[in-house]
């Protein structure tokens, strides 16, 4: 990702909110990023909402000027704590907070360490403002240690914990049952790419998810993933990672690797297209098809490149001219 020419730096927020199936309410959320009293920021864009009725989960696209990020974050955070209540919040996926999870990335001429450092300013500023709200960090908000996502949340059992009460966060005080625990971190750019099976078994669902995990033999480098019900189906939810390595060097649409470069740091992930090809040959191996892929929001070069577009443009609200996807 090379400098974008427009003299702006540029970094991203992928914000995870707890809520999906009340539209008005996602949608005012994202709204309030973009500026209060009809003053709309400039240097801020809503790229896309993407929100799932089966999760009850949306994510907000928020691209801004690294100098902008942080406040416009924080006022869409503080619209949400309003409006979600954990005490009745319901759905599929995994969740502990209203905000569940806020990750910022860099796009253009902007280091992660930078972003980092955004990311512990929102955090500080959320507890303060947010009654209630409690805070774990990760990545390069996270120091000295810079854990990773995954094991933060392994180490507070969000992936099958709803009891708030013994967890202790990094800012805050004890998590209060409306707002939950919200996490709070920087990384490289981190996509979302979820891929259907034509199954109802949960369990060969959950093989697919290991067999293709990062962290196992023959695994794919960076995924992250998980096997859910999914309108009558089986959605395997694949996080994947950017990484640095100087032999992942494929960049065609069909490779396994694309690759990207910020700050003349060269990182690469898996792209879209293998991943659902290998979960594919898996399904295939048992007897079963697959119905499609849903990418939730953009690879990192389509989020850079939208967002210059955007704010270049100053189309604050870029997602409705895009098509925001509601399913």
């Amino acid at each position: 990702m090379s400098s974008s020419g427009l003299g702006l730096r540029l970094a991203a927020c992928l914000l995870n909110i707890s809520e999906a199936r009340r539209k008005h309410i996602v949608e005012k959320i994202a709204n309030a990023a973009l500026g209060k009293n009809g003053q709309k920021h400039p240097e801020v864009s809503v790229l896309n909402i993407f929100s799932d009725q089966d999760y009850n989960r949306s994510v907000i696209t928020i691209a801004a000027s690294i100098d902008a990020l942080g406040n416009s974050v924080l006022a869409a955070c503080l619209e949400a704590f309003q409006s979600i209540d954990m005490q009745v919040q319901e759905g599929i996926h995994p969740c502990l907070g209203a905000v569940d999870l806020i990750p910022i990335y860099p796009l253009t001429d902007v280091g992660v360490e930078e972003c980092g450092a955004v990311a512990r300013s929102l955090a500080e500023n959320l507890v303060l403002h947010v009654p209630g709200c409690s805070v774990f960090l990760f990545g390069e908000a996270d120091l000295p240690e810079k854990r990773t996502l995954v094991q933060r949340r392994k180490q507070l059992g969000w992936f099958t914990r709803r009891d708030f009460s013994a967890l202790e966060p990094d800012l805050g005080a004890a998590p209060a049952r409306r707002c939950g625990l919200t996490g709070i971190g920087a990384s490289p750019y981190v996509m979302n790419c979820n891929v259907t099976i034509d199954s109802q078994d949960l369990t060969l669902g959950k093989e697919i998810a290991s067999a293709i995990r990062g962290s196992n033999v023959n695994g794919l480098k960076g995924v992250q993933a998980m096997a859910f019900p999914h309108e009558g189906k089986i959605e395997i939810a694949c996080n994947v990672e950017s990484f640095q390595d100087q032999e992942a060097t494929e960049t065609s649409d069909d490779s396994q690797y694309m690759a990207y470069s910020v700050l003349g740091d060269r990182f690469s992930y898996v792209s879209p297209h293998y991943i659902e090809a290998r979960i594919k040959k898996l399904a295939s191996d048992q007897g079963i098809g697959t119905i499609g892929r849903a990418l939730i929001g953009f690879t990192p070069q389509e989020c850079k490149n939208c967002a210059e577009y955007a704010i270049k443009k100053s189309i604050g609200e870029f997602w409705k001219i895009r098509g925001g996807i509601f399913m």
